[in-house]
């Protein structure tokens, strides 16, 4: 999602449970989603003027899709230096969303403009673009779908070639929808997601929309890391081969490996 005060006071108005839940102030029963916390395995610098909304780890380099009118791009970065490696810049009027890639394409998502577009893999050359009924928000695939959120408590999943719907989920912890889903990544069954605007990873079964789980990923920046264009926890990237995690957030100065940890 977008800067911190947008929405912000009309979602907790239109929202009022689901902004308990976001904000970890839900009840704890027996039957409550497992709690992790996590640990930082390593630490690389990322650049503080993306405005991160989709990261994907592939082939041993990150790509990223970032936000703001005037500022959105697709990138391919080296994670190592969070050197930019190659980039498209996107026309000013649309916001960068989330980014995915299926097969030999990207596909990228924008917020207001309910445009998609899909690009060469390789070349970030522009082969198509494609709409949608809603926001565009976050954006993974299981190898059959691509699964996308909008900010609500639904995810859809669509079919790669003709983005129509195949199915949806309402995302549950037990019996409450959790609202402002964000970006996506989709890691050996399940939907790992961010929930905007907190530190939380919510850890989704794909079938039924219920959180198996919660990340809790708060303090990984130290104070010496914040300034005035810090925004929000976004952005989750998983590297199959090797199965490690990497987040950062929105105009972070760095982007952490990490080691998830048992908390209950």
């Amino acid at each position: 999602m977008k800067r911190f005060s947008k929405l912000f006071v009309v979602g907790l108005i239109a929202l009022p449970t689901v902004a308990l839940v976001v904000f970890g102030l839900f009840s704890k029963s027996p039957d409550s989603p497992a709690i992790w916390t996590c640990e930082i395995v390593n630490t690389f610098d990322h650049d503080r003027a993306a405005f991160t909304q989709g990261l994907v780890f592939e082939d041993g380099v990150l790509y990223e899709g970032t936000g703001l009118n005037g500022r959105s791009e697709l990138r391919k970065v080296e994670l190592q230096t969070g050197k930019v490696l190659q980039s498209h810049k996107l026309p000013d009027r649309f916001f960068g969303e989330g980014i995915t890639i299926f097969e030999d394409r990207i596909i990228q998502l924008t917020y207001l403009s309910r445009v998609g577009f899909v690009y060469d893999k390789n070349t970030f050359e522009q082969l198509e673009e494609f709409k949608y009924p809603t926001e565009g928000w976050g954006l993974t695939h299981d190898g059959k779908h691509l699964i996308m959120s909008d900010g609500t408590p639904m995810i859809y999943f669509l079919d790669p070639q003709t983005f129509a719907r195949v199915r949806k989920i309402m995302v549950l912890d037990q019996n409450t929808p959790i609202g402002w889903v964000n970006e996506l990544e989709y890691i050996d069954g399940q939907i790992y997601a961010n929930v905007w605007p907190g530190d939380r990873i919510a850890r989704i079964d794909p079938e039924t929309g219920q959180i198996i789980g919660w990340i809790d990923c708060e303090g990984l920046l130290t104070a010496r890391d914040k300034n005035d264009e810090i925004d929000v926890f976004n952005g989750i990237a998983h590297d199959p081969a090797t199965g490690r995690l990497f987040v950062t957030g929105k105009c972070w100065p760095k982007l952490f490996e990490i080691k998830l940890v048992p908390a209950r």
